[in-house]
């Protein structure tokens, strides 16, 4: 009993810190906002955060209780106590400090948005009014945004005003530049000039180019994961021959020496969060929508 209790406190902070990678992962949802009929108003949050429902995926429940089987049994044949929460713990958190970020499906956005308003330019060209072809784009828009097309589309058959719907499409691409490409339709809305098509083709070649610069980007960001990816193998392995072969981690048995692991456990956890922060770029600002009246408050 006199080690079930440091055991366990020590336990608790790696699965903490674990928990704490987890939850800060972005979810996205592709639903429809809510009915068609009118635009959605922009709801307060004072304390953005607070209360968030964290959705736990099918695969980290599989990960979470897998790993309380082999805890379970790391506890039974050793005696050590604290494997019953950092062998979970790892199992379910390490998958996501090691994987990419969130920023390689931005790209994949970014580079459909790229390939959208160059049709979307394509269809203007031909004489098409801006309505009209926005629900024409419908058909050749790549996969990465087509939920948020086909919504725009559904809206602007619905007879929205074309301004709101389009409001409504930047605050679901939820990018900068999907609210530089919305704030040009608008613009191209209200002034029914003939020179959106070409304004379009010059907006989708100054995307593409940063979806260029992005992919360089994120190649070099690539390096330090693959080398964390690759020590933290090679370390957990190393650590698993020595436990079963020889009495390296034999004074780490102890209540004390238990507490001691799980801190060392927790600096390296801390080590591997802080290196997938300074690998997460920093979005840039938007200025349409909810998002950008909030900020702006």
């Amino acid at each position: 009993m006199t080690a079930l209790i440091p055991a366990l406190a020590g336990a608790l902070v790696v699965a903490g810190l674990l928990g704490a990678a987890t939850s800060l992962r972005p979810v996205r949802s592709d639903a429809p906002p809510g009915p068609v009929g009118r635009p959605p108003q922009p709801v307060r949050r004072p304390f953005a955060g607070i209360g968030r429902v964290v959705t736990v995926s099918r695969r980290t429940r599989v990960l979470v209780g897998a790993g309380v089987a082999v805890g379970l049994l790391v506890a039974v044949l050793t005696g050590w106590l604290v494997a019953i929460l950092v062998v979970p713990a790892a199992a379910a958190g390490l998958p996501v400090l090691l994987s990419a970020p969130a920023s390689t499906g931005q790209i994949s956005r970014l580079e459909a948005m790229e390939e959208w308003t160059r049709s979307l330019s394509g269809i203007l060209t031909a004489g098409v009014g801006l309505e009209q072809a926005l629900i024409s784009t419908l058909r050749s828009t790549p996969e990465a945004i087509r939920p948020e097309v086909t919504r725009l589309a559904s809206r602007l058959r619905a007879r929205w005003a074309t301004e709101d719907a389009l409001r409504v499409f930047a605050d679901e691409l939820d990018d900068a530049t999907g609210d530089l490409i919305a704030g040009n339709l608008i613009l191209g809305a209200r002034r029914r000039g003939a020179g959106v098509a070409s304004v379009l083709e010059s907006l989708a070649e100054s995307v593409a180019a940063d979806v260029r610069a992005r992919r360089e980007i994120e190649s070099d960001r690539a390096k330090p994961r693959s080398t964390a990816r690759w020590v933290t193998l090679i370390t957990v392995s190393v650590l698993g021959v020595l436990a079963l072969t020889g009495d390296y981690i034999a004074p780490y048995g102890s209540p004390i020496g238990q507490l001691l692991l799980v801190l060392l456990l927790g600096l390296y956890v801390a080590t591997l969060l802080w290196m997938r922060h300074m690998a997460t770029g920093v979005p840039l600002p938007r200025f349409i929508g909810a998002a950008a009246q909030d900020a702006a408050r």
